[in-house]
């Protein structure tokens, strides 16, 4: 028998899915195993962690691993490429395939196929598939420069509209929430501990804001409503890119009519902040009317564990 195993190693979290050629046989999650977040003692210790708990459940050794896909962040990044290799080259079995985390995400709900998947958890980015197989993709960048409408994204906004908040009179808890999520007795000490360097995790403060824009508070909301513009902006541009080259000629004029490509949503924020999710929703279906966003959030493991399967 042979088996597969799927990995998305996200920012905060890591998934693990085990499976031979038709079922799934087990499933773990674990602690972030990116070495971009993480020391090597750390996200080794997770990572070893996860493949032993996943051998106790499923009574499988992970050396009778066929082959292996890992999604994760970072695959032009040496660091993490390296390190991928080394760990899971000395811990599981068989082939091993490095591939971005958006990648199996768009597996995961189109399994190779055409559409365009907008992906938002710690990170943000978003691909598309054209229909003569082309990969199209949009931000992505990093935290500091183009993670819009991620964890990190809604973390660091949220400060920074509080305290603008502060400049123009306006009402806000989340402040007070933020200061309080990290144990700091003042507005100074928040300051100081929101400029240090390293700087902490803002995606930590993802479901504060996200908790804050539920209860109605103005300036929370307005956090999440930038964030989902920003998504929306950013599919936009691949819908278009798609469009383009879909319905270009060979001498480069526009031919036939252009059918809209499907859309699925992914990621730790579209699955958990309705809020976000319903405003790029809405501003999907007033920029593409009649445009099919899949209902469920795809689950990018179950892609890595797809690809796995397929091989290459």
């Amino acid at each position: 028998m042979a088996y597969f195993l799927g990995v998305d190693g996200g920012g905060t979290k890591t998934e693990f899915l085990l499976g031979d050629d038709q079922r799934e046989l087990g499933r773990v999650r674990s602690g972030s195993i990116k070495r971009l977040r993480l020391d090597h003692e750390t996200a080794a210790l997770n990572l070893r962690n996860a493949l032993d708990e996943l051998t106790a459940i499923t009574g499988v050794s992970m050396i009778e691993v066929d082959r292996c896909c890992v999604g994760t962040p970072g695959v032009a990044v040496p660091l993490m490429v390296e390190w991928i290799s080394e760990q899971f080259g000395a811990l599981v079995g068989g082939e091993l395939l490095l591939v971005g985390d958006v990648e199996v995400a768009h597996d995961a709900a189109f399994f190779a196929k055409r559409g365009i998947l907008i992906l938002a958890g710690t990170g943000s980015q978003i691909v598309g598939r054209d229909a003569d197989g082309k990969i199209v993709t949009a931000g992505g960048w990093g935290p500091a420069l183009s993670d819009e409408g991620s964890g990190h994204f809604l973390g660091v906004e949220g400060l920074r509209r509080a305290f603008r908040a502060i400049d123009e009179e306006r009402p806000t808890i989340l402040l007070e929430v933020m200061q309080r999520h990290w144990q700091l007795g003042s507005i100074g000490e928040l300051v100081q501990f929101a400029n240090t360097n390293p700087a902490p995790d803002f995606s930590q403060l993802a479901p504060l804001v996200a908790g804050c824009a539920a209860g109605g508070d103005e300036v929370a909301l307005e956090v999440i409503r930038h964030g989902a513009e920003e998504l929306t902006l950013l599919a936009s541009l691949v819908m278009e890119r798609i469009r383009g080259a879909e319905l270009a000629g060979s001498d480069g004029s526009a031919q036939g009519d252009f059918v809209l490509p499907p859309i699925a949503l992914a990621g730790s924020i579209l699955e958990k902040v309705a809020v976000e999710r319903r405003a790029v929703e809405e501003r999907l279906r007033l920029a593409y009317p009649g445009v099919t966003i899949l209902d469920a959030v795809a689950e990018p493991v179950q892609g890595a564990l797809w690809r796995a399967r397929r091989g290459g």
